[in-house]
């Protein structure tokens, strides 16, 4: 099978096509023939080698965290899903491939399709995830940074659904498009903690950080302290007495299925961009830049 693969550490480049052995179910598991990959941050941290002393990957190696596409195949004791079924859910094996291996995984509504479905496995576990563990309830005030991107995108919309409220940060150009999706936006930089002095007089409950471009010391000077704030991307949080959320611990094919029903029919958003397979090093170089609205995906033929 085509796959995208890396055999040492380093930028974009150093992802490149492979024909590799189709990997074979085994107990518990499906394979899926690959219609979708989704593209996160996470992808090129792993990529660049910068987690490896966290995260050790053996090499080569093949991205990619969640996909959606059809059942190809069963593994011993698989029961609720079926060949020919239509699934998205989380990789157990590199998702940029044509084939890929999962054991949780939701049924994809047929109004869905298949790269707004794979925008949701990663992105709704870590949005739901970190509101817990913030204990975000309603009447509440959240603090996003860079809450444009694909988990940025569904946390505004899990926590406003809570009837929390959410001052969300973003640059210049995404300011109307967090708007659209309830929050009230401002542009992150200089002079962020009197902006949202500015937005919320009473102060801010909680804090989550999305983008990991240095808002902690100012998410600090907000909350008076370093409790209830949680951060995905700065490695700097544990020098700063801080919470660094990793994540896939809260994986749920049921929440998952749900969240998927609400895309198909609208209730929820998702907004991607999509790339072909062999554009891969192109989408991570993107994604390494920052400032991505909603999510980046892969198309698989």
């Amino acid at each position: 099978m085509e796959a995208i693969v890396f055999d040492q550490f380093g930028g974009p480049d150093v992802l490149h096509q492979a024909d590799i052995e189709v990997p074979q179910p085994g107990p518990g598991q499906i394979r899926v023939r690959v219609k979708a990959a989704g593209l996160n941050a996470l992808d090129g941290k792993i990529r660049s080698g910068a987690l490896e002393a966290v995260f050790p990957t053996p090499l080569p190696s093949v991205p990619g965290h969640e996909l959606a596409g059809v059942v190809d195949a069963l593994g011993e004791g698989v029961q609720d899903v079926q060949v020919g079924d239509e699934v998205l859910g989380w990789s157990d094996t590199g998702s940029y491939a044509q084939y890929a291996l999962a054991t949780t995984v939701a049924p994809k509504p047929a109004g869905l399709d298949w790269q707004h479905a794979v925008a949701l496995p990663v992105a709704s576990e870590t949005a739901e995830r970190v509101l817990n563990l913030l204990g975000v309830t309603a009447g509440e005030t959240v603090l996003m940074h860079g809450a444009a991107g694909g988990v940025g995108t569904l946390a505004v919309q899990v926590a406003t659904a809570r009837g929390a409220r959410v001052i969300a940060t973003a640059g210049p150009a995404n300011q109307d498009y967090l708007a659209s999706l309830g929050a009230t936006a401002t542009v992150y930089g200089e002079g962020l903690v009197e902006r949202v002095r500015a937005l919320a007089p009473d102060g801010v409950d909680a804090v989550f950080d999305v983008a990991g471009k240095g808002a902690l010391e100012d998410s600090i000077a907000l909350r008076g302290g370093t409790e209830r704030i949680v951060t995905i991307a700065d490695f700097r949080a544990h020098q700063l007495g801080i919470t660094f959320a990793s994540g896939g611990q809260e994986r749920s094919a049921a929440r998952l299925a749900a969240l998927a029903q609400d895309a198909a029919t609208g209730k929820v958003v998702t907004t991607v961009t999509a790339y072909p397979l062999d554009q891969a090093a192109t989408a991570q170089q993107v994604s390494d830049a920052g400032h991505v609205r909603g999510k980046l995906v892969l198309t698989v033929d």
